[in-house]
């Protein structure tokens, strides 16, 4: 969708002045605010309900705005941003004494981004500093990719919500530790370990708890809808299903193919086949599961190969497994 440069300069007077401005990018909407202004910052994690030492994002226009924030920015960092933004990579680095703790959740990091949506870029440039956005939705549940999704979570607790129209790679970006002596992923995302791997030359491991740095994405429940998710192989969808509805529970599966012997009774959310199209309908399938008021969602998982590693992360997560 189209926005206008009336709009972009109603949401950089916004930013200016201490609000918040919910805007689109190319993974999911972010929830905005000026990330050198510490009372906007605080204001982000009231709206969503988030910890405050859980750390946010900070978006950048292009890589020659590193500077401000990160006193190093080293070689790898230089290949990975030539290669992947703008777009879907968020770069964790030391951090320069210009960032608030307020970002960082206190830490000596900071994670960076140059979003790949037009409007994003379009709003950083205009504004000319960097944001501070986590998803905007209420801390722990599904991510918005649409900006009806954002006026159905948030209402009216954001000050203007840009509309982009639907995100392109609709799961959030992966995260790369960058501070420490090797490179470590943090968080599966749009970019795949594959990609970047052929990028550094290396094999880079898969960290996705438990590591010194804290990063968004990290906790043991996440992107979680209000009725209970169950993972299931393809053969066990029908067995699970079951299992609820003698409970006395409404339950769907969600599934890219038919089992032989589809369930009787139990309704069926078709999920596409291609991993690229299973990400960016994957949030939207999941608030379909709570509109519908299902209380369970049984539903199968794609391999961990490409794409399908950050799929299987947020489904993991979405049912609250480690």
């Amino acid at each position: 969708m189209y926005i206008t440069p009336q709009e972009i300069n109603r949401a950089v007077r916004i930013l200016e002045t201490g609000g918040l401005v919910a805007f689109p990018t190319e993974t999911v909407y972010g929830l905005g605010a000026d990330a050198t202004n510490v009372d906007a910052v605080k204001k982000i994690f009231a709206v969503k309900g988030r910890p405050e030492k859980h750390p946010l994002i900070v978006h950048i226009a292009d890589a020659n705005s590193v500077a401000k924030w990160t006193d190093e920015f080293p070689e790898a960092a230089h290949r990975l941003a030539a290669r992947f933004w703008p777009g879907p990579l968020t770069m964790v680095l030391k951090r320069s004494k210009a960032v608030p703790d307020a970002v960082t959740g206190g830490q000596d990091t900071v994670a960076l981004r140059v979003p790949g949506h037009p409007v994003a870029l379009a709003l950083l440039k205009a504004f000319g500093g960097g944001v501070a956005a986590p998803s905007a939705n209420r801390f722990g549940k599904v991510s918005p990719t649409t900006a009806q999704h954002v006026y159905d979570d948030l209402g009216k607790d954001v000050d203007l919500v840009l509309d982009g129209g639907p995100c392109a790679v609709g799961i959030e970006s992966t995260i790369i530790d960058l501070s420490g002596p090797e490179p470590a992923i943090l968080r599966p995302g749009g970019v795949t370990k594959e990609e970047i791997d052929a990028t550094l030359g290396v094999s880079v491991p898969v960290v996705k708890s438990g590591g010194k740095v804290k990063v968004p994405g990290q906790m043991p429940t996440h992107y979680a809808p209000k009725a209970q998710v169950v993972l299931a192989k393809p053969e066990e969808l029908v067995e699970k299903a079951n299992r609820f509805r003698a409970q006395g529970k409404t339950v769907v599966i969600l599934t890219n193919a038919l089992p032989e012997k589809p369930p009787i009774g139990i309704e069926t959310i078709m999920l596409p086949v291609s991993l690229a199209e299973l990400a960016r309908g994957l949030y939207e399938a999941l608030r379909e599961v709570d509109r519908r008021r299902f209380q369970a969602a049984v539903v199968c998982v794609p391999p961990s190969a490409g794409l399908g590693l950050a799929v299987v992360d947020r489904l993991e997560k979405a049912a609250g497994e480690e």
